[in-house]
Parts: C-alpha cells; sequence; structure tokens
C-alpha cells in the first residue's frame, strides 16, 4: 500500500493526509476540479474509504442553457464556473451541506474554484468558506461574457433548456 500511496502523491494525484481530514468530517464532499476546457462539480460521498459520486455538473452543460456554441472555448472562465457551480445547485436535490474539496489545486483568492463555489452558495449550499475570498459578482460578469451571462443565468434558474 505504501509503494501506491507514494507513486500516487509523485504523480500529483493524491494528498493522502488531505483526504483522510475530508473523510473524517463525515460529510458529503463537494469536489470542485478543473480542467483545460472545463470546470467539473460533484457530490461524492465515501463509506469505508470507497467513493460514491451522487451528482454532477460539467461546465460543458452550459452548452444546452444558452450558452453560445461560438464561445465554448471560454467554459473554463469565472463565468462559466459560476453558472456552473448554480446549475448544480439546480440540480442536485439533496445533500445540500458539504465539505469543499479542491484536490491538489492551488488557494488562490477569486480563483475559477472560488467561483464554483460562490455558484454553489448562491443556489443554497452550505459549505464553509470565508466570504473575503469568493470573487465579486462583478469580477465575474466582467469578462467579455456581459451579452450572454444574464440569458443563461436566467434559463438556468428557469429550468429553461
Amino acid at each position: 500500500m505504501k509503494i501506491i500511496a507514494k507513486r500516487r502523491r509523485i504523480e500529483n494525484k493524491t494528498n493522502y493526509t488531505k483526504r483522510r481530514r475530508l473523510l473524517e468530517g463525515k460529510k458529503p464532499r463537494l469536489v470542485i476540479r478543473k480542467t483545460n476546457k472545463y470546470i467539473t462539480i460533484q457530490i461524492i460521498e465515501s463509506k469505508v474509504a470507497q467513493d460514491k459520486v451522487i451528482s454532477g455538473v460539467n461546465s460543458k452543460d452550459l452548452l444546452n442553457y444558452g450558452w453560445p456554441a461560438d464561445k465554448s472555448g471560454s467554459l473554463k472562465s469565472l463565468a462559466a464556473a459560476y453558472l456552473s457551480g448554480i446549475l448544480f445547485g439546480k440540480i442536485a436535490k439533496t445533500n445540500k451541506d458539504a465539505i469543499l474539496d479542491m484536490g491538489l489545486i492551488r488557494n488562490t483568492k477569486g480563483s475559477r474554484i472560488y467561483a464554483a463555489l460562490k455558484g454553489v452558495v448562491d443556489s443554497g449550499f452550505k459549505v464553509r468558506h470565508g466570504a473575503s475570498i469568493l470573487p465579486s459578482i462583478e469580477l465575474i460578469n466582467k469578462e467579455n461574457s456581459k451579452e450572454f451571462f444574464d440569458k443563461v443565468k436566467a434559463n438556468i434558474l428557469g429550468g429553461k433548456k
């Protein structure tokens, strides 16, 4: 087991100390990950270190809610992360209380991870966080997405696809 644990840590896949602390919390984890193209948000429950995904959203799902196809390269922006968080909160009907799991992503104030967290919190989830680390709505909406940001948000909240 130590050989595997050491290998996964060297490959920057798992921080076992952080994972053990999250599992000791006994709450579902709100897992937010960013890739080169998308933001992924999931609720994961763990029983005896066996993870089970309860619900999840990818920022690619925003294309179904009015995000322009020609702007699909910006599905990892602050606006897309925030709207993905709102969409996740709308889809995930259970487990409204969770612990944030950022994985090995650096803790940077106002980052895409915290924009997604702001969307999740604005949609009704209870996740422990500091309010000063979240980006403001002006910063989220400041990007070149002003023309369709409000439309996509209204479609998500209204349930239109």
